[in-house]
């Protein structure tokens, strides 16, 4: 139940970080020049990958989407923005939170655990598709 329960924050928390990525970007002015610079251990390792997924599946997918494009609210993972975001920066978000916009510290989430997911939502790449709202509102204007 525990691990449910931190898989569902995680999952909240991206949404929030991608959020927060696509629509504020002040959050990567914490994030200093040595996290910025960190290196994501497990990046394009297929095992690490499907790991990261396996998370993604069961706690990140019911706000996020199975495709990881955003549903209401909640923003897409497969912008630009987060894409091109460094491992570092994703993983700082994870670590620190974000509460301005709602993100929450990651930080008892095993660091493996963490980079993993990092893996997976990279391994998607830019998708011009988004089902979230900060889609619409961008349509509107």
């Amino acid at each position: 139940m525990k691990g449910r329960l931190q898989a569902a924050l995680i999952v909240v928390a991206i949404l929030f970080v991608v959020r927060g990525t696509a629509t504020d970007n002040s959050w990567m002015n914490h994030v200093s020049d040595k996290d910025r610079q960190k290196l994501n251990p497990f990046s394009g390792q297929a095992q690490a990958i499907a790991a990261g997924g396996k998370v993604f599946a069961d706690h990140c997918a019911p706000c996020h989407g199975t495709d990881a494009l955003g549903q209401g609210k909640r923003p897409s993972l497969r912008t630009a923005e987060v894409q091109n975001a460094t491992d570092g920066e994703i993983f700082w978000i994870l670590r620190n939170g974000y509460m301005r916009r709602g993100m929450p510290s990651w930080s008892a989430l095993p660091e493996q655990t963490r980079w993993q997911i990092i893996a997976y939502v990279k391994s998607l790449g830019v998708s011009t598709e988004n089902h979230s709202d900060d889609r619409v509102q961008a349509e509107k204007q």
